[in-house]
């Protein structure tokens, strides 16, 4: 049992990310959430109040009302985790993802205010900040990533989509896997770019399928175009270094999968744990991160982000499946 009990408070525990991550707060030992009344949900008077109440404030909202929400509580240090696009490459935000170096764990570690990646994002980082940081991957490299996902991803209106009474049978477009964002200007590619530190954006194509849970992100690699040409076995190696002990990042023995012929999305699901894969050779490689896009994707990892920042075990509340 944990020693000293936090208030928290979930802006926005209405939607997909809230409603888990209210879920397994209200199973964390170290927790006692506070709730607003539901018809004071949009009122900014009681909503500033709850803040000043509160030790660790959550905001699960749009992007807009993640702002707003932060302008009302401008003069108290309450610590703030957000899990929209609002702040990942914000001044004065920390990225979430601890993994990534020991500076961004101790920005984690002694912030008040932390951006949660996004779930694109985060397979994306996970694979390629490693090598741009050895010095393996240019920074001007042509950076291209294909990431499947399930439809929870995509909110309330996309889950009624494929959930809802009126889906219809016979809809084989829902059946299919869609490819979207086809603009190529993703909300994610900003971050891509960013904690990457890549000199241009990654060409970046999403797709959902017919799921509710998990994802599977892909970036493909040409070893002759990669400083000291390195193949799979050797951009496997420096991934395994790279993520030595860490409690959500594992670097998979990918022979095992790529001799059974299928990957699928769905494995990680409900869990916190990221796992990445290396296939291919010396000529062509492929590092594909699977993670669960409301888990290490989303409600997941703002979980383990409170926990870094007040000095709990990584994993508390994070160990069993939800």
């Amino acid at each position: 049992m944990a020693s000293k009990v936090y208030k928290v408070f979930i802006d926005g525990a209405e939607g997909t990310t809230g409603l888990l991550l209210q879920s397994r707060l209200s199973r964390h030992p170290a927790a006692e959430l506070i709730a607003i009344d539901p018809a004071l949900r949009k009122d900014a008077g009681e909503r500033a109040r709850l803040y000043k109440e509160a030790d660790v404030v959550f905001l699960c909202l749009p992007e807009e009302a993640a702002r707003q929400a932060v302008a009302l509580m401008s003069d108290r240090p309450a610590r703030v985790i957000d899990a929209s696009t609002a702040h990942r490459t914000a001044p004065g935000w920390a990225y979430g993802f601890p993994e990534l170096s020991p500076g961004h764990r101790d920005a984690v570690r002694n912030g008040r205010r932390v951006a949660v990646p996004g779930c694109h994002a985060s397979g994306f980082a996970a694979a390629v900040y490693p090598l741009v940081a050895a010095g393996i991957l240019p920074r001007d490299y042509p950076v291209s990533a294909f990431s499947l996902t399930g439809y929870t991803g995509g909110g309330k209106r996309m889950i009624a989509d494929y959930e809802g009474n009126s889906r219809d049978p016979g809809d084989e477009a829902l059946k299919s896997t869609r490819l979207y964002a086809l603009t190529l200007s993703h909300k994610h590619l900003p971050e891509m770019q960013a904690v990457c530190g890549l000199s241009e954006p990654p060409l970046f194509t999403p797709a959902v399928g017919d799921f509710p849970r998990g994802m599977l992100v892909s970036v493909p690699l040409v070893p002759r175009l990669l400083n000291g040409r390195p193949g799979a076995a050797k951009i496997r190696e420096v991934l395994a270094a790279h993520y030595e002990g860490a409690a959500f990042v594992r670097v998979m023995d990918s022979a095992d999968y790529a001799a059974g012929g299928f990957l699928d999305a769905a494995a990680t699901t409900g869990t916190n744990m990221l796992e990445l894969f290396v296939f291919g050779n010396d000529e062509r490689v492929l590092v594909t991160a699977r993670l669960d896009n409301l888990g290490k994707g989303a409600s997941g990892a703002a979980l383990q982000c409170m926990n870094v920042m007040l000095g709990l075990p990584e994993e508390t509340g994070l160990t069993t499946y939800i």
